[in-house]
């Protein structure tokens, strides 16, 4: 890898080419010119755009940014019966749900296609990448005449870290009716309420 073709930007960053072999990322290394405060330890060192270059940890590829090792993700299987009404009609019950713990968000409850509406879907052209499991493709569900956008998703191929969400479908808590063990449960006050936004070069709006 090297650093060629550098220049500097009105605010008094030093930018470079990155190449390595016969690939290039124009501007993907840069200063930071007089940092202070939380930043001053930046002074002297070059960062680089995780957006333009591939990431590994260790031999690894790291999706979207580095894995936060205070962060957990657990799936337990559960024989709790989980209802989920879009409007009033029942898109999705199972007995056999997976449930996904992960810090700060929801619990999540990943059925069985089996047990799902998938009827009433639409596909979606979102997509978005989580570093904990992996790229999720995305459908809208059609109640009558309402469509309500990007409100499924699953993982077709999760990380290796979690394997059993693999062709499993979930809903957002925030935007469906959902009972556990016919007890209803309330929608989560979180920034997915709304519909997620797109993958920006490769990097997500949004982490579920």
């Amino acid at each position: 890898m090297a650093l060629v073709d550098e220049s500097g930007d009105q605010d008094g960053r030093r930018r470079w080419t990155v190449t390595a072999g016969r690939t290039r990322a124009d501007g993907a290394a840069w200063t930071h010119p007089d940092p202070t405060g939380d930043f001053s330890a930046l002074d002297g060192h070059v960062t680089f755009s995780w957006r333009q270059l591939e990431w590994f940890e260790e031999d690894e590829r790291a999706l979207v940014h580095a894995r936060d090792p205070t962060k957990r993700v657990d799936t337990l299987r559960s024989s709790r019966r989980v209802d989920v009404r879009v409007h009033g009609e029942l898109v999705g019950s199972s007995v056999r749900p997976l449930l996904l713990f992960e810090t700060s968000l929801p619990v999540r409850y990943y059925l069985p296609f089996e047990d799902v509406r998938t009827d009433l879907f639409l596909p979606s052209n979102l997509v978005t990448i989580c570093p904990y499991k992996g790229t999720a493709r995305f459908w809208s569900v059609r109640i009558e005449d309402t469509v309500v956008p990007d409100l499924a998703w699953s993982y077709p191929d999760p990380i290796p870290e979690n394997p059993k969400i693999k062709d499993l479908v979930c809903f957002f808590n925030e935007r469906v009716d959902l009972t556990v063990d016919g007890v209803s449960q309330e929608r989560p006050d979180t920034p997915w309420a709304q519909p997620p936004a797109p993958t920006i070069d490769g990097v997500p709006g949004s982490d579920r």
